[in-house]
Formats: C-alpha cells, structure tokens, sequence
C-alpha cells in the first residue's frame, strides 16, 4: 500500500515556474515507476511525466518536454515535478501517482494501470 499527497500548485503566470512535490508513505518507494498526470477543465486526464526506480527510464507527454523535469529521491520518498515556461494550457489539476516499475516506458504511462493517486493540487497559469 501507498499513499500520496501532493504540494506545490497554486497561481502563476504565463512564463513562471512551480514546482510540484509529492510525499509518499507506507511502501518503499523503490517498488514503484511513479509520475504526474493532469487534468484540464472539460478534458481528458493527461499522463505528463513518469520516472522509473533506477531513474534510466523517463517519459514526458511532447506537450511538457524541454519544460518539466521529473526527478524523485527514495529515501525521502518524495516525487517532484520542476515545471518552467508554465503556458495557461499547463492549467489543471495535477495528481501523483504510482504503479508497476515500467510505467515510464513510452507508451506505457496509462492512468488504467496506476495503482496508486493522490487527490491531486490544482495548478493555474494565467495573467
């Protein structure tokens, strides 16, 4: 079992920067691929980054590439989401989750196979 609980959204700018962080308990973290999914008002939930153990495996939807940066750190068991050149179709709520270790495979990261998700923190970007 795992449980998750997100910080770090709140108001930002077009342009700005968050940094999103999630707190894991109960398992190790080490058992689990982990990421961050995120859903827009009237859209479909989005897999945006995923980050297996050994850290040699990481996915970014193409619409966050070259702007987010997932890391994790298991002994703190923390997940972190660095989102930089925030856009307003950043906007959403962004959940953390975890699942089998393979997860970051591209292709891989569906929401139908995360085990575990957080009640997610709300992240709006707008002027």
């Amino acid at each position: 079992q795992l449980q998750l609980v997100e910080s770090g959204g709140g108001l930002v700018q077009p342009g700005g920067s968050l940094r999103l962080s999630c707190a894991a308990s109960g398992d190790p973290l080490e058992y689990y691929g982990v990421g961050w999914f995120r859903q827009a008002p009237g859209k479909e939930r989005e897999g945006v980054s995923a980050i297996n153990n050994n850290r040699d495996t990481i996915y970014y939807a193409d619409s966050v590439k070259g702007r987010f940066t997932i890391s994790r750190d298991n002994a703190k068991k923390m997940v972190y989401l660095q989102m930089n050149s925030l856009k307003p179709e950043d906007t959403g709520v962004y959940y953390c989750v975890a699942g089998p270790d393979w997860v970051a495979v591209r292709g891989m990261f569906k929401s139908e196979l995360m085990n575990y998700w957080g009640k997610g923190t709300l992240v709006t970007v707008s002027s």
